[in-house]
């Protein structure tokens, strides 16, 4: 007996609205018995050439049609909105959440069973899960994959890494511009993501460790036949999954997200992750919190790439990629039981994974950096947390009490950092407001600050800095990030004054205002938000409905999910 398909509300019906859908659909050249009850599937495209990372997918797109077809499947290609991650302002994240109500509404709308999600750039990736996961159709992601290894002078260079490390450099007289220049152009020879471990690959590693992708889709090179080749198993495999009615939910467990939670400390993943977790948590129904991502923080850094070690995603590929970390956290007993896109269990995906290179992906016992984990600050400068990276920070700052230097905005930051005159030493700690969700907005990847440029010309490549901003997953240094609530949001952050102490304890997860009780109320009685920066459209929405970073920085109306069948037709 054929199952009845979602899809047969659409192109089953005989009358006059069946007639309609599949008329203008054959206007494409597909026979009458494309539309026989095979399960069409979607394949929901980020691809475009103004997101430089996801310009691959075209292609991908066509390995997974050619798998759909083979499993007996019609494939239908739909783009959704693109974030390009180094093209748009003021910044991407501030569309996550729309790209997240393109892709459930268009998952919703349309006639299709289950849908396979092309992405890759930092955002594309979270906001096409959220969109999914809020709809609950059968879904698999495949991304982009990473860039080739960059090069210049003969040597490894990095997405972003080298970017922040030559532009001090540059700032400091240490690298001329022109070198600058010329680095440019090697750094990325290849389509695909950041070829370190910045946020895009993270949330790539961490979707293959969910058990959201196929085994090994994280690390393959963007321009490795092998992805064409997974795209084709991945087309095959979602029209299985339609069968199977396996779903989101399924697999999105609260196992799941702490295994995610474990796989992005042993990775060195960003620190994006969080927001894209809490948010996607929301989205399913998984009690997530802020304080789970502690579970990580004892876990040792396993992975040698940058910007927490010296190797790029290519070298991570010929290691063993994701497997072989799944592996190494299996054996310790850290890998929790859950299911996966493939129907069994993650552990699954470890079995048999073999490492090549020890140096690029270590032993559970002889690790990069021990307790390398993301953790968790709470104190009077962030009542609902603050998160910081310890593997790439500089430990001898994680425990620190200095004199905060405060910049009340981005613009007020880059029109003073590079004073000579500017009142900083290595122990001052940089503190920037105005640069959270609803006050950027957005959240923009500013909370790495530039060193001061009198500092930076002394030698001094690190010190603590404090927003309520991101980084880049490619960023490093003691920065202290995701302050909520957001100074815009009359959180503490925005009572903050230059010449004001804080400590700083990352053993202890504190993040403390010097400050007495009673001024910061004087101060607040005297406090008012900043004029908003914008007051139409879609960025007022957000402004209007986004919540704190410590609950994933999705907006309000848009958590949880809407399954119910969509009953009435257009005509």
């Amino acid at each position: 007996m054929t199952k009845t398909r979602r899809s047969a509300a659409w192109y089953g019906k005989l009358d006059r609205d069946g007639f309609i859908h599949r008329s203008w659909m054959k206007n494409q050249g597909f026979p009458d018995h494309a539309f026989d009850g095979r399960p069409i599937i979607g394949i929901c495209n980020t691809w475009s050439e103004l997101t430089p990372c996801n310009s691959g997918l075209r292609e991908l797109a066509e390995g997974v049609k050619r798998g759909v077809w083979e499993a007996g499947g019609f494939p239908v290609e739909f783009p959704v909105m693109s974030l390009g991650e180094t093209q748009m302002k003021p910044t991407a994240m501030l569309f996550r959440n729309l790209l997240a109500m393109d892709v459930e509404e268009s998952i919703r709308a349309y006639g299709i069973d289950g849908v396979v999600l092309l992405g890759g750039c930092d955002k594309t990736t979270p906001g096409q899960l959220m969109g999914a996961a809020s709809v609950d159709l059968p879904s698999i992601v495949v991304s982009s994959g990473p860039m080739l290894n960059g090069k210049w002078k003969g040597a490894d260079i990095g997405s972003g890494t080298d970017v922040w490390k030559f532009s001090e450099a540059v700032r400091a007289g240490e690298m001329t511009l022109q070198d600058f220049m010329a680095a440019e152009s090697g750094m990325s020879r290849s389509k695909g993501v950041c070829m370190t471990m910045g946020t895009a690959s993270t949330m790539a590693s961490l979707v293959e460790a969910m058990g959201m992708s196929l085994p090994t889709n994280a690390a393959l090179p963007a321009v490795d036949a092998r992805r064409m080749a997974l795209a084709h198993l991945t087309g095959k495999r979602i029209v299985e999954m339609v069968d199977e009615d396996l779903k989101p939910s399924d697999v999105l467990t609260r196992e799941a997200f702490i295994n995610a939670v474990l796989a992005n400390a042993a990775v060195g993943g960003s620190t994006n992750a969080v927001v894209h977790l809490l948010a996607l948590a929301g989205r399913v129904g998984v009690d997530l919190s802020l304080d789970d991502f502690e579970q990580g923080s004892e876990v040792p850094l396993l992975v040698n790439c940058m910007p927490s070690g010296q190797y790029l995603m290519e070298d991570f590929c010929y290691a063993g990629g994701v497997p072989v970390v799944l592996r190494e956290l299996a054996e310790q007993g850290l890998l929790t039981s859950s299911r996966t896109v493939l129907g069994g269990d993650i552990a699954a995906y470890a079995e048999g994974a073999e490492c090549y290179n020890a140096d690029v992906i270590r032993p559970y016992d002889s690790p990069v950096k021990p307790a390398a984990g993301l953790r968790v600050l709470r104190g009077n400068l962030a009542p609902e947390g603050a998160i910081v990276k310890p593997s790439a920070a500089t430990d001898a700052l994680l425990e620190h009490e200095g004199e905060a230097h405060v910049f009340e905005n981005i613009e007020d930051m880059k029109a003073n950092i590079d004073r000579d005159d500017l009142p900083v030493t290595p122990e001052t700690i940089l503190v920037l407001k105005g640069c959270g969700p609803k006050g950027y907005p957005g959240m923009p990847e500013v909370g790495n600050m530039p060193i001061p440029k009198k500092l930076v010309q002394q030698g001094v490549r690190d010190m603590i800095r404090i927003s309520d901003a991101r980084m880049s997953g490619t960023a490093y240094g003691t920065v202290i990030l995701h302050v909520s609530p957001e100074a815009q949001a009359g959180g503490t952050l925005a009572l903050v004054q230059t010449g004001d102490r804080i400590r700083v304890s990352a053993s202890a997860g504190q993040l403390e205002l010097l400050v007495d009780a009673a001024e910061l109320e004087s101060r607040r009685a005297n406090w008012q938000p900043d004029a908003p920066h914008y007051t139409r459209g879609y960025a007022k929405l957000y402004i209007d409905h986004v919540l704190q970073a410590d609950r994933g920085a999705d907006l309000d109306f848009l958590v949880g999910k809407d399954t119910r069948p969509v009953t009435r037709e257009s005509h």
